[in-house]
């Protein structure tokens, strides 16, 4: 009977320890996981310089400003090839540029243009259209994402900033996106097709670095353009397959920390 009280005790401790362990993976999880849902990431492509860019400009405001609780994620992309027509662009960048024929290379499509919108880098369509946008946003949100990442801002002065991130479920041809966002500013246009007019513009992409992901969890080290301000910018990652140009998974982070204040780093550099 002693024997039966001994083995009936060891067993249940051997329990108790599994269901710990699997209640602290489960914490783990959910941390990287939240509730597995959708999410989509809306990159626009468009220019000061083009008369028929305003509206979309303005549609992704609209979208940005209903979507504030909802893993939406917009990002701006000020093309360079209106510079040439009579008006620069001073959010624009060759890069931006180069990503947008990317995408005509992975869409199969014959040229690029602008506005445009992809979502999660499968799907595009003029970045005007409103119901489009709406439909491609709903049909995102209700699938559920296939990675997952954690970011944080640990440290940011006025020149750099160093990331964390965390990854789960990524698959190979896999690199990690992160954007610098501008998240409002506005223009006056002097020349070109919008000459006269007063542009305001949201989630303006101004720095772009691909990460490669060669483990579950790292850091980097990312330069800020000029004119950052922690109170009015923000970073947005994501995952993209190299291969097809499909984005997997998607997460921001502030230059805030819970208060409200900026990171150890920015506040002492900014006395």
């Amino acid at each position: 009977m002693r024997t039966i009280k001994i083995l009936s005790l060891v067993a249940l401790l051997a329990i108790t320890a599994i269901a710990s362990s699997a209640f602290i993976n489960a914490r783990v999880s959910k941390k990287i996981n939240g509730d597995n849902k959708g999410f989509a990431v809306v990159e626009l492509f468009t220019s000061e310089g083009c008369s028929s860019c305003p509206p979309a400009d303005e549609l992704i405001a609209k979208i940005e400003k209903e979507s504030k609780d909802k893993p939406v994620y917009i990002l701006a992309f000020h093309v360079d090839y209106w510079n040439r027509l009579g008006w620069k662009d001073q959010f624009s960048s060759a890069d931006f540029s180069k990503r947008q024929n990317d995408y005509a290379n992975y869409l199969n499509l014959q040229s690029v243009y602008t506005p445009q919108i992809v979502v999660n880098g499968k799907t595009e369509f003029v970045g005007s259209q409103e119901g489009t946008l709406r439909n491609a946003l709903r049909s995102s949100l209700q699938k559920a994402a296939t990675a997952q990442l954690e970011l944080n801002v640990l440290t940011a002065d006025h020149k750099q900033a160093s990331l964390k991130y965390n990854t789960e479920g990524v698959d190979k041809n896999t690199v990690l996106q992160i954007a610098v966002i501008e998240k409002s500013a506005q223009s006056k246009v002097e020349r070109g097709e919008n000459s006269g007019r007063t542009l305001s513009h949201v989630q303006i992409v101004r720095k772009l670095q691909q990460v490669a992901l060669n483990s579950n969890s790292g850091m980097v080290n990312i330069a800020l353009p000029q004119g950052f301000d922690a109170k009015s910018w923000e970073i947005i990652g994501f995952f993209q397959n190299t291969a097809n140009g499909s984005i997997t998974g998607a997460s921001k982070a502030s230059f805030l920390n819970e208060t409200g204040a900026g990171s150890m780093s920015a506040v002492k550099n900014s006395k």
